[in-house]
């Protein structure tokens, strides 16, 4: 209990000053790993966790020196890791639910803090989006809107929509259906440059043309100066740096970087809004 008192998952009472018995109290911390939480962060904590995730680090000395793998995650299990959800139900359903956590976790904060950035769209897909968890949510707050989740065939399989909510697979790289609105949330992060570039002008495409007001909504990572970031802020977006390289050859960026994939993939200006925690959301028109 000590190091969990200290690391600041518990803390200590006494229910009476002059007990002697210690008792112990949930924080803000541990209240995110209750299971019976809404919000609750245990899903994504358990995945990023899962062995399948870990066993690339073990990999990586042998990796760096011989560099005869695309990543450290292929040196570990033989094939890059899209390759390898594709085909293992469990990491694709521990994958998801990971990602529907943190949904639920950025749709509460985009409602709250950026909800005029979804107003007026008579469209929005959400590229990539999984199981459709942050769709769900923004279905319910724009009932005017018409919401697609689009993602790979092994994702979307046998998934239900609503009256205003449908789901769609197929291939980003190959093309993305129409929208007022393309919402891109934690996808780019898992791509090379060049790769991000063939998404945003698949996406570009998806808009039309500038004057019909379409715009691309990104939420990722946005690495700033690590001086007047906070400590564990900056830490733990480098840590995620560190996930993407072994795992996926990615990476996250800073926003320089960011300003020039946009201005390769043919996009005129930006808008960046901090949402909650590690979480930037960026407007892109073009």
């Amino acid at each position: 209990m000590r190091i969990l008192i200290h690391s600041g998952f518990f803390a200590e009472s006494k229910t009476n000053p002059t007990d002697q018995q210690k008792a112990y109290v949930l924080t803000p911390v541990s209240h995110l790993l209750r299971k019976d939480n809404p919000l609750s962060s245990t899903p994504f904590i358990l995945g990023m966790l899962d062995p399948v995730l870990q066993k690339p680090w073990q990999y990586l000395s042998s990796w760096f020196q011989n560099l005869d793998h695309p990543t450290a995650f292929s040196a570990a299990h033989g094939e890059s890791m899209w390759d390898y959800a594709g085909h293992e139900p469990r990491m694709n359903h521990f994958f998801n639910d990971a990602m529907a956590s943190d949904g639920l976790l950025a749709a509460s904060a985009v409602l709250s803090k950026c909800k005029g950035v979804f107003e007026g769209f008579k469209s929005v897909v959400d590229v990539a989006g999984g199981t459709g968890t942050i769709t769900k949510v923004l279905a319910k707050a724009f009932p005017q809107t018409e919401f697609t989740v689009f993602d790979l065939p092994h994702v979307v399989h046998g998934l239900q929509g609503c009256e205003n909510l449908k789901y769609l697979s197929g291939d980003m790289f190959e093309g993305v259906p129409h929208g007022d609105m393309i919402m891109l949330k934690w996808i780019l992060h898992d791509w090379s440059d060049q790769d991000c570039i063939k998404i945003l002008e698949r996406c570009k495409e998806a808009i039309g043309k500038k004057e019909n007001g379409g715009k691309i909504v990104i939420m990722d990572i946005i690495i700033g100066n690590q001086e007047l970031d906070e400590h564990q802020s900056t830490e733990t977006k480098l840590f995620f740096d560190m996930e993407m390289m072994v795992c996926l050859d990615s990476q996250e960026r800073s926003e320089q970087q960011w300003s020039k994939l946009f201005a390769h993939a043919g996009f005129s200006h930006y808008e960046i809004y901090h949402i909650l925690g590690l979480r930037c959301l960026i407007e892109l028109f073009p």
